[in-house]
């Protein structure tokens, strides 16, 4: 049997679907959609199958969210549907459980919060509520784990036996007159679409056209029911929307007004007032959450992080060697040493070793989420992201795009308007990944010594100022218009939840190796294999006269008016297309020296000007294949993946070339 778990955001809905599955669960898309899918089986019970749904306020289809929901329930037809509520806010979350009940699909509430009602001297009469809308009601607290028992049991009961909600209408006077004629037209159609009627008389006042549709109306048949929704509106003096919601809104204010004893205002609700009177103040707001971000990123790339990494980073070493001497000791071809070192190791071994910057930054990034904070980092940035076309929805992704690029493209899911959506992630690759580092740290050590972390944080700030500005020529050409208009509930501070924070650390970290690590890894054994042989086939003992030579001389003079012009240079840009990391490591064995010894080789490579014109190039042109083959995937087609990397590429050759240029007549 299969479950939808619905409710509003914040409500409490991620708690419970841990709670219910453990770690019972997997995560994919919805078919033909880009909006995250979770899954899981309830424990104990095998056969039984919980679909956690994006978090709506609505079913009427205006996001990608609500659009998903509203096809699950009508195409998939789950067995029953876990409605969960935040008791603490009652009435605006059963404007919801109305919609769902018009499905007449069986059906639970789950009144989660429960604990804080009590604990603000509030009172909820289950019993009454219960027989006031006509489904089952359990009082449960999922941060608790209370009541989750008699959820499940109660849930499982409603599906066997298909136990519906016993209303499906909640109207009165002449909106209901309209209903019941409306009905009187719909009831064959609605049977025969296998559609509820309720839900079609709705959908019709509305003018739904995806109703419309399936139900296969004739024109005279649509003006038939255009005309008793406009004698509706006439004499109510209020459009249908605003009919339909204030109709709903009588009947949850009746059902509140018996049932609902409200306590005294939480703590936790007056704590986070005065908590926002600063992290969201006018001008405040932004400087403090940027030191925030300063002090995540330094324990995610400098203390935590980056300790993690190098431990990794030495134990793979040391496997490495090992796995050398082995293959060494059993006298193994030299060419197959070579692809198992130099490819599948050094392949591996530039994923794992950027593994726990990843996982640390998003632990921290998921500490904030599960805070409560994110949501008002989002609100703070909303108006100076409305000025390059995109709404404080978008800031999360561009956020992430720091720690990774492919977790961000996917994190644009969110985003409720496709416009905003495509926009977002064309920008986010600007936003200067944690795999660039390696390449900044080699080349600002190596030419800029002391003031090195300046012309860090000046690529850093870069890489923003030209993503405005590209978003800007975006706004007004490729997608002109508006951003979304943008709503969001501020929920309550909580101390996050560890189990939480570590499902959704998990969550990132295991979508990041399975999007990622394979693509990683075919292309670092792509390079390895260009790098060994020649157009004979025949294994090179110098690399330049290898396949890569070839193509890196061919490429080298495209890159001659940005100041470097030796063919392993651009050897190495290209190797960068696999991930950035293999830009350092390829130019060490290129230039036939170690890490350390790198520094002192790039300077016969390169000037100062030309080093920094080419850590431009490497901040802005195109990132990773893995951030490609994730923007073609979430935007649909390997076509615009192409566009984007083609406009990043050019915009990086076009800023290199200005500051090499500009640099020489200055300098």
């Amino acid at each position: 049997m299969i479950y939808a778990l619905i409710g509003n955001q914040n409500c409490g809905k991620t708690t419970l679907f841990n709670q219910l599955t453990g770690s019972n669960q997997h995560v994919g898309n919805f078919p033909g959609v880009t909006v995250e899918k979770k899954s899981g089986v309830i424990k104990g019970h095998p056969d039984e199958e919980v679909v956690d749904l994006p978090g709506i306020y609505s079913i009427t289809p205006y996001s990608n969210e609500e659009i998903v929901t509203r096809d699950f329930l009508l195409k998939e037809k789950p067995n029953a549907i876990i409605n969960i509520l935040d008791a603490t806010n009652i009435e605006r979350n059963l404007y919801l459980s109305l919609q769902l009940m018009e499905l007449g699909i069986p059906m639970v509430i789950a009144l989660n919060m429960m604990d804080e009602v009590r604990h603000n001297g509030g009172t909820i009469h289950v019993h009454r509520m219960q027989k006031a809308l006509g489904v089952p009601i359990v009082p449960i607290s999922a941060s608790r784990n209370e009541g989750i028992a008699e959820l499940v049991e109660t849930v499982l009961k409603v599906a066997r036996e298909a136990i519906v909600p016993e209303k499906t209408c909640f109207f009165e006077g002449e909106l209901a007159h309209c209903c019941q004629s409306i009905a009187y037209q719909l009831e064959s159609h609605a049977k025969k679409a296998d559609i509820p009627l309720s839900f079609a008389v709705t959908k019709l006042i509305e003018m739904d056209a995806d109703t419309i549709h399936a139900l296969a109306l004739s024109d005279n048949e649509v003006n038939l029911i255009e005309h008793l929704v406009q004698d509706l509106e006439k004499s109510l003096q209020l459009d249908r929307y605003a009919i339909l919601a204030d109709r709903r809104y009588v009947f949850i204010e009746k059902v509140t007004a018996e049932c609902v004893v409200k306590g005294k205002t939480s703590k936790e609700r007056q704590r986070s007032i005065q908590i926002d009177t600063i992290l969201t103040h006018k001008y405040l707001g932004i400087p403090i959450f940027i030191v925030i971000m300063l002090v995540v990123f330094f324990l995610s790339f400098n203390v935590i992080g980056q300790t993690l990494s190098d431990w990794m980073s030495s134990g793979i070493d040391w496997l490495t060697d090992c796995v050398a001497m082995a293959l060494a000791n059993y006298g193994m071809n030299p060419v197959v040493q070579s692809l198992v070192i130099d490819g599948v190791f050094a392949g591996i071994g530039s994923v794992i070793t950027f593994l726990p910057i990843v996982v640390t930054l998003f632990f921290f990034l998921s500490l904030l989420e599960d805070s409560g904070y994110m949501a008002r980092v989002a609100f703070v940035m909303d108006k100076l992201l409305r000025k390059i076309g995109l709404s404080g929805r978008s800031f999360v992704p561009l956020l992430i795009g720091f720690g990774c690029s492919v977790p961000a493209i996917m994190a644009t899911r969110t985003l409720s308007s496709e416009r905003d959506r495509k926009m977002t992630i064309m920008l986010t690759p600007f936003m200067s990944c944690s795999a660039k580092l390696p390449i900044y740290a080699v080349f600002t050590s190596a030419f800029f010594g002391v003031y090195a972390p300046y012309v860090m944080i000046l690529l850093y700030i870069l890489g923003m100022v030209i993503g405005i500005i590209t978003g800007l020529v975006l706004n007004g050409t490729s997608f002109k218009g508006n951003p979304v208009p943008f709503v969001m509930e501020l929920p309550n501070y909580r101390l996050p939840s560890l189990k939480t924070v570590l499902h959704l650390m998990w969550d990132k970290a295991k979508d990041f190796l399975v999007k990622a690590f394979t693509v990683i890894f075919m292309a670092t054994l792509v390079i390895w294999f260009l790098q060994t042989f020649d157009l004979r086939l025949n294994v090179v003992s110098d690399s330049k006269d290898s396949l890569l030579a070839l193509i890196g001389q061919f490429f080298a003079p495209l890159f001659r008016p940005l100041g470097f012009t030796d063919w392993r240079v651009a050897t190495s840009l290209m190797a960068g297309f696999s991930a950035k990391e293999a830009v350092v490591s390829t130019l060490a064995v290129l230039t036939g020296t170690s890490m350390e010894g790198l520094g002192l080789a790039l300077q016969s490579l390169f000037t100062p000007l030309s080093a920094f014109a080419f850590l431009v190039f490497t901040l802005l042109y195109t990132p990773c294949i893995a951030t490609i083959s994730a923007a073609s995937k979430e935007l649909g087609s390997w076509l615009r993946g192409l566009k984007i990397m083609l406009m990043q590429t050019g915009i990086a050759w076009i800023v290199g070339f200005l500051v090499y240029q500009l640099g020489q007549l200055l300098l």
